[in-house]
């Protein structure tokens, strides 16, 4: 990783994490897409941690335009969090546990 410069932190940045819980970075096109969003609220790409994360910059005077926008300037998470993929990956679990428990007694109550 890259480390601020003296530059950078004299210069009034502001820097944020962006991330995708899923590594959805790992496609150009989706990459691209965050950034252009980010774009409309002054932040620059820094650099690309993996395919899970990227750091951007934008100078502190990009704020004065926020309330104009029609997404969160300081979103850190781009498709779902941690939280809402855990959940539907237990979702999917239990449904498919249903299914197969569901499956088991109609086939023990036909005979």
């Amino acid at each position: 990783m890259s480390p601020y410069s003296p530059q950078d932190l004299g210069q009034d940045w502001e820097f944020k994490i962006l991330r995708s819980a899923s590594g959805a970075f790992k496609r150009s096109a989706f990459l691209r897409q965050c950034l252009d969003e980010e774009a409309r609220a002054g932040w620059v790409l820094v650099e690309k941690f993996d395919d899970a994360r990227v750091r951007l910059k934008r100078p502190a005077s990009a704020r004065d335009r926020d309330a104009k926008l029609d997404l969160d300037p300081y979103r850190t998470y781009v498709g779902l969090t941690p939280q809402a993929q855990g959940l539907a990956i237990v979702a999917v679990v239990l449904g498919i546990s249903l299914g197969i428990l569901l499956t088991i007694v109609l086939l023990v109550n036909m005979h």
